[in-house]
Protein backbone atom coordinates (compact mmCIF):
# COMPACT_ATOMS: atom_id res chain seq x y z
CA UNK A 1 0.00 0.00 0.00
CA UNK A 2 2.79 2.45 0.90
CA UNK A 3 4.57 1.81 -2.40
CA UNK A 4 1.30 2.39 -4.26
CA UNK A 5 0.75 5.75 -2.53
CA UNK A 6 4.35 6.86 -3.13
CA UNK A 7 4.08 6.07 -6.83
CA UNK A 8 0.84 7.99 -7.13
CA UNK A 9 2.53 10.97 -5.46
CA UNK A 10 5.45 10.75 -7.88
CA UNK A 11 3.06 10.76 -10.83
CA UNK A 12 1.19 13.78 -9.42
CA UNK A 13 4.32 15.97 -9.25
CA UNK A 14 4.99 16.26 -13.03
CA UNK A 15 1.26 16.69 -13.65
CA UNK A 16 1.18 19.68 -11.32
CA UNK A 17 4.31 21.17 -12.89
CA UNK A 18 2.80 20.78 -16.36
CA UNK A 19 -0.40 22.45 -15.17
CA UNK A 20 1.53 25.37 -13.67
CA UNK A 21 3.43 25.80 -16.93
CA UNK A 22 0.27 25.75 -19.07
CA UNK A 23 -1.56 28.31 -16.92
CA UNK A 24 1.51 30.55 -16.69
CA UNK A 25 2.22 30.54 -20.43
CA UNK A 26 -1.43 30.95 -21.48
CA UNK A 27 -1.93 34.07 -19.38
CA UNK A 28 1.15 35.61 -20.99
CA UNK A 29 0.72 34.53 -24.59
CA UNK A 30 -2.97 33.83 -25.23
CA UNK A 31 -4.46 36.87 -23.46
CA UNK A 32 -4.80 39.57 -26.15
CA UNK A 33 -2.99 42.87 -25.80
CA UNK A 34 -0.29 44.11 -23.45
CA UNK A 35 -1.12 43.06 -19.89
CA UNK A 36 0.82 45.99 -18.43
CA UNK A 37 -1.01 48.47 -20.68
CA UNK A 38 -4.37 46.97 -19.76
CA UNK A 39 -3.62 47.22 -16.05
CA UNK A 40 -2.15 50.73 -16.27
CA UNK A 41 -5.25 52.08 -17.98
CA UNK A 42 -5.88 54.33 -20.96
CA UNK A 43 -4.58 57.45 -19.22
CA UNK A 44 -1.16 56.00 -18.35
CA UNK A 45 1.92 57.32 -20.08
CA UNK A 46 4.36 55.00 -21.90
CA UNK A 47 6.82 55.48 -19.03
CA UNK A 48 4.23 54.34 -16.49
CA UNK A 49 3.34 51.30 -18.61
CA UNK A 50 7.02 50.40 -18.94
CA UNK A 51 7.55 50.83 -15.19
CA UNK A 52 4.62 48.52 -14.49
CA UNK A 53 5.98 46.00 -16.99
CA UNK A 54 9.34 45.98 -15.19
CA UNK A 55 7.61 45.71 -11.81
CA UNK A 56 5.68 42.65 -12.97
CA UNK A 57 8.74 41.17 -14.65
CA UNK A 58 7.05 41.17 -18.06
CA UNK A 59 10.13 42.65 -19.74
CA UNK A 60 12.06 39.42 -19.17
CA UNK A 61 12.02 36.28 -21.37
CA UNK A 62 9.22 33.80 -20.66
CA UNK A 63 11.59 31.06 -19.34
CA UNK A 64 13.14 33.54 -16.89
CA UNK A 65 9.69 34.68 -15.75
CA UNK A 66 8.63 31.08 -15.27
CA UNK A 67 11.72 30.25 -13.22
CA UNK A 68 11.12 33.24 -10.95
CA UNK A 69 7.45 32.28 -10.61
CA UNK A 70 8.36 28.69 -9.63
CA UNK A 71 10.77 29.97 -7.01
CA UNK A 72 8.12 32.23 -5.54
CA UNK A 73 5.52 29.46 -5.76
CA UNK A 74 7.76 27.14 -3.75
CA UNK A 75 7.63 29.72 -0.95
CA UNK A 76 3.86 30.04 -1.23
CA UNK A 77 4.08 33.42 -2.95
CA UNK A 78 1.59 33.79 -5.81
CA UNK A 79 2.41 37.44 -6.39
CA UNK A 80 0.33 40.54 -5.71
CA UNK A 81 -3.01 41.64 -7.03
CA UNK A 82 -2.59 44.10 -9.89
CA UNK A 83 -5.62 46.06 -8.62
CA UNK A 84 -5.47 46.06 -4.81
CA UNK A 85 -1.74 45.25 -4.47
CA UNK A 86 -2.63 42.71 -1.78
CA UNK A 87 -0.84 39.34 -1.77
CA UNK A 88 -2.74 36.88 -3.94
CA UNK A 89 -2.15 34.13 -1.37
CA UNK A 90 -3.88 36.18 1.33
CA UNK A 91 -6.92 36.86 -0.87
CA UNK A 92 -7.21 33.18 -1.78
CA UNK A 93 -6.91 32.12 1.85
CA UNK A 94 -9.81 34.44 2.68
CA UNK A 95 -12.05 32.97 -0.02
CA UNK A 96 -10.94 29.32 0.07
CA UNK A 97 -12.69 28.24 3.33
CA UNK A 98 -16.05 29.30 1.90
CA UNK A 99 -15.66 27.36 -1.35
CA UNK A 100 -14.13 24.32 0.35
CA UNK A 101 -16.90 24.24 2.94
CA UNK A 102 -19.58 24.53 0.27
CA UNK A 103 -17.98 21.89 -1.96
CA UNK A 104 -17.30 19.47 0.92
CA UNK A 105 -20.81 19.70 2.37
CA UNK A 106 -22.29 19.33 -1.10
CA UNK A 107 -20.12 16.32 -1.87
CA UNK A 108 -21.00 14.64 1.43
CA UNK A 109 -24.71 15.30 0.97
CA UNK A 110 -24.71 14.18 -2.66
CA UNK A 111 -22.71 11.05 -1.81
CA UNK A 112 -24.96 10.02 1.09
CA UNK A 113 -28.23 10.61 -0.76
CA UNK A 114 -27.01 9.53 -4.20
CA UNK A 115 -25.55 6.22 -3.02
CA UNK A 116 -28.63 5.49 -0.93
CA UNK A 117 -30.99 6.16 -3.82
CA UNK A 118 -28.85 4.05 -6.13
CA UNK A 119 -28.89 1.07 -3.78
CA UNK A 120 -32.64 1.37 -3.12
CA UNK A 121 -33.60 1.67 -6.78
CA UNK A 122 -31.36 -1.26 -7.74
CA UNK A 123 -32.69 -3.51 -4.96
CA UNK A 124 -36.31 -2.70 -5.82
CA UNK A 125 -35.67 -2.62 -9.57
CA UNK A 126 -38.73 -2.14 -11.80
CA UNK A 127 -41.04 -1.59 -8.83
CA UNK A 128 -43.22 1.50 -8.39
CA UNK A 129 -40.66 2.91 -5.96
CA UNK A 130 -37.87 2.40 -8.48
CA UNK A 131 -39.87 4.07 -11.24
CA UNK A 132 -40.80 7.02 -9.03
CA UNK A 133 -37.25 7.63 -7.82
CA UNK A 134 -35.85 7.27 -11.34
CA UNK A 135 -38.25 9.95 -12.60
CA UNK A 136 -37.20 12.28 -9.78
CA UNK A 137 -33.53 11.58 -10.52
CA UNK A 138 -33.97 12.41 -14.21
CA UNK A 139 -35.74 15.64 -13.29
CA UNK A 140 -32.94 16.53 -10.87
CA UNK A 141 -30.27 15.85 -13.48
CA UNK A 142 -32.10 18.03 -16.01
CA UNK A 143 -32.35 21.18 -13.88
CA UNK A 144 -29.51 23.69 -14.34
CA UNK A 145 -27.95 25.33 -11.31
CA UNK A 146 -28.83 28.86 -12.42
CA UNK A 147 -32.53 27.86 -12.36
CA UNK A 148 -32.49 25.66 -9.25
CA UNK A 149 -31.03 28.40 -7.03
CA UNK A 150 -33.70 31.05 -7.69
CA UNK A 151 -36.47 28.45 -7.45
CA UNK A 152 -35.23 27.26 -4.05
CA UNK A 153 -35.03 30.88 -2.88
CA UNK A 154 -38.56 31.50 -4.11
CA UNK A 155 -39.96 28.43 -2.35
CA UNK A 156 -38.05 28.31 0.95
CA UNK A 157 -37.10 31.94 1.48
CA UNK A 158 -39.98 33.92 -0.09
CA UNK A 159 -43.02 31.64 0.21
CA UNK A 160 -42.23 29.51 3.27
CA UNK A 161 -39.83 32.01 4.91
CA UNK A 162 -37.99 29.15 6.55
CA UNK A 163 -34.48 29.84 5.21
CA UNK A 164 -32.52 33.04 4.51
CA UNK A 165 -32.41 34.46 0.99
CA UNK A 166 -28.70 35.19 1.08
CA UNK A 167 -26.19 32.48 1.88
CA UNK A 168 -23.91 32.64 4.90
CA UNK A 169 -21.51 30.35 6.75
CA UNK A 170 -24.24 29.22 9.13
CA UNK A 171 -26.23 26.00 9.05
CA UNK A 172 -29.38 27.70 7.79
CA UNK A 173 -27.45 29.87 5.36
CA UNK A 174 -25.73 26.89 3.70
CA UNK A 175 -28.81 24.71 3.16
CA UNK A 176 -29.98 26.33 -0.07
CA UNK A 177 -26.49 26.69 -1.63
CA UNK A 178 -25.71 23.04 -0.87
CA UNK A 179 -29.01 21.89 -2.36
CA UNK A 180 -28.53 24.10 -5.41
CA UNK A 181 -25.08 22.72 -6.09
CA UNK A 182 -25.83 19.15 -5.04
CA UNK A 183 -29.06 18.16 -6.79
CA UNK A 184 -27.34 17.41 -10.09
CA UNK A 185 -24.50 15.57 -8.34
CA UNK A 186 -26.99 13.43 -6.40
CA UNK A 187 -28.80 12.48 -9.59
CA UNK A 188 -25.67 11.46 -11.47
CA UNK A 189 -24.30 9.43 -8.59
CA UNK A 190 -27.64 7.71 -8.05
CA UNK A 191 -27.89 6.61 -11.68
CA UNK A 192 -24.32 5.27 -11.75
CA UNK A 193 -24.75 3.41 -8.44
CA UNK A 194 -28.00 1.84 -9.62
CA UNK A 195 -26.39 0.57 -12.82
CA UNK A 196 -23.42 -0.87 -10.92
CA UNK A 197 -25.61 -2.48 -8.26
CA UNK A 198 -27.87 -4.11 -10.86
CA UNK A 199 -24.86 -5.66 -12.56
CA UNK A 200 -23.39 -6.92 -9.29
CA UNK A 201 -26.69 -8.21 -7.85
CA UNK A 202 -27.07 -10.47 -10.88
CA UNK A 203 -23.59 -11.95 -10.46
CA UNK A 204 -22.95 -15.58 -9.62
CA UNK A 205 -21.13 -14.88 -6.36
CA UNK A 206 -24.14 -12.93 -5.05
CA UNK A 207 -26.40 -15.89 -5.77
CA UNK A 208 -23.85 -18.12 -4.03
CA UNK A 209 -23.77 -15.84 -0.98
CA UNK A 210 -27.55 -15.98 -0.74
CA UNK A 211 -27.52 -19.77 -1.17
CA UNK A 212 -25.13 -20.04 1.79
CA UNK A 213 -27.73 -18.36 3.96
CA UNK A 214 -26.07 -14.99 4.48
CA UNK A 215 -28.29 -12.19 5.69
CA UNK A 216 -29.78 -10.13 2.89
CA UNK A 217 -28.42 -6.95 4.43
CA UNK A 218 -24.89 -8.38 4.40
CA UNK A 219 -25.27 -9.57 0.83
CA UNK A 220 -26.43 -6.18 -0.42
CA UNK A 221 -24.42 -3.75 1.70
CA UNK A 222 -21.17 -5.71 2.07
CA UNK A 223 -20.69 -7.97 -0.93
CA UNK A 224 -22.68 -6.18 -3.64
CA UNK A 225 -22.27 -2.55 -2.61
CA UNK A 226 -18.51 -2.76 -2.09
CA UNK A 227 -17.94 -4.13 -5.58
CA UNK A 228 -20.28 -1.57 -7.15
CA UNK A 229 -18.57 1.28 -5.31
CA UNK A 230 -15.47 1.73 -7.51
CA UNK A 231 -17.23 3.55 -10.40
CA UNK A 232 -19.05 5.67 -7.82
CA UNK A 233 -15.76 6.65 -6.18
CA UNK A 234 -14.48 7.82 -9.56
CA UNK A 235 -17.56 9.98 -10.08
CA UNK A 236 -17.34 11.39 -6.54
CA UNK A 237 -13.77 12.54 -7.19
CA UNK A 238 -14.69 14.09 -10.53
CA UNK A 239 -17.75 15.76 -9.01
CA UNK A 240 -15.73 17.30 -6.19
CA UNK A 241 -13.41 18.94 -8.67
CA UNK A 242 -16.44 20.10 -10.62
CA UNK A 243 -17.98 21.50 -7.45
CA UNK A 244 -14.88 23.62 -6.81
CA UNK A 245 -14.97 25.11 -10.28
CA UNK A 246 -18.74 25.05 -10.71
CA UNK A 247 -19.56 26.88 -7.50
CA UNK A 248 -19.22 30.22 -9.33
CA UNK A 249 -22.91 30.46 -10.21
CA UNK A 250 -24.07 29.30 -6.79
CA UNK A 251 -21.78 31.74 -4.99
CA UNK A 252 -23.04 34.58 -7.15
CA UNK A 253 -26.70 33.66 -6.57
CA UNK A 254 -26.35 33.51 -2.78
CA UNK A 255 -23.73 36.24 -2.38
CA UNK A 256 -21.00 33.99 -0.99
CA UNK A 257 -17.50 35.55 -1.36
CA UNK A 258 -15.74 32.32 -2.26
CA UNK A 259 -13.14 31.33 -4.86
CA UNK A 260 -15.63 31.52 -7.71
CA UNK A 261 -16.64 35.09 -6.86
CA UNK A 262 -12.97 36.03 -6.45
CA UNK A 263 -12.15 34.59 -9.89
CA UNK A 264 -15.06 36.30 -11.63
CA UNK A 265 -14.20 39.68 -10.12
CA UNK A 266 -10.55 39.22 -11.06
CA UNK A 267 -11.49 38.38 -14.65
CA UNK A 268 -13.73 41.45 -14.90
CA UNK A 269 -10.92 43.64 -13.53
CA UNK A 270 -8.27 41.86 -15.62
CA UNK A 271 -6.41 41.06 -12.43
CA UNK A 272 -4.33 38.29 -13.98
CA UNK A 273 -2.18 37.40 -10.92
CA UNK A 274 -5.37 36.63 -8.96
CA UNK A 275 -6.86 34.65 -11.87
CA UNK A 276 -3.63 32.66 -12.15
CA UNK A 277 -3.54 31.96 -8.41
CA UNK A 278 -7.18 30.83 -8.24
CA UNK A 279 -6.79 28.49 -11.23
CA UNK A 280 -3.63 26.93 -9.81
CA UNK A 281 -5.13 26.41 -6.34
CA UNK A 282 -8.33 24.84 -7.68
CA UNK A 283 -6.32 22.63 -10.05
CA UNK A 284 -4.02 21.59 -7.23
CA UNK A 285 -6.96 20.61 -5.03
CA UNK A 286 -8.44 18.71 -7.96
CA UNK A 287 -5.21 16.72 -8.41
CA UNK A 288 -5.12 16.02 -4.67
CA UNK A 289 -8.70 14.73 -4.74
CA UNK A 290 -7.87 12.44 -7.68
CA UNK A 291 -4.90 11.12 -5.73
CA UNK A 292 -7.15 10.36 -2.77
CA UNK A 293 -9.59 8.62 -5.14
CA UNK A 294 -6.78 6.39 -6.45
CA UNK A 295 -5.83 5.52 -2.88
CA UNK A 296 -9.48 4.81 -2.02
CA UNK A 297 -9.56 2.29 -4.89
CA UNK A 298 -6.91 0.22 -3.13
CA UNK A 299 -8.90 0.17 0.12
CA UNK A 300 -12.18 -0.75 -1.54
CA UNK A 301 -10.64 -3.39 -3.82
CA UNK A 302 -7.32 -4.84 -2.53
CA UNK A 303 -6.67 -6.34 -5.96
CA UNK A 304 -5.87 -2.84 -7.26
CA UNK A 305 -2.14 -2.50 -6.73
CA UNK A 306 1.01 -1.47 -8.52
CA UNK A 307 3.20 -4.54 -8.76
Amino acid sequence: MLVYIIRRLIIAVPLMLALVAVVFIMLRTVVPGDVAALLAGDQASPEQVEALRREMGLDRPIPVQFGIFLGNLARGDLGRSAITRQPVTARILQAMPITLTLATLTALTATLIGLSLGVITAYYANSWLDNLLRVLVVIGASMPTFWVGPMLILIFAVWLRSLPVQGSMTTAGLVLPVLTLGIGAMAGLSRLTRAGMLEVLNSDYIRTARAKGLRERAVVLVHAFRNALIPAITLIGVQFGGLLGGSVITERIFGLPGMGTLAINAIHNRDYPVVQGVVLVIAGIYLLVNLLVDIAYAFVNPRIRYE
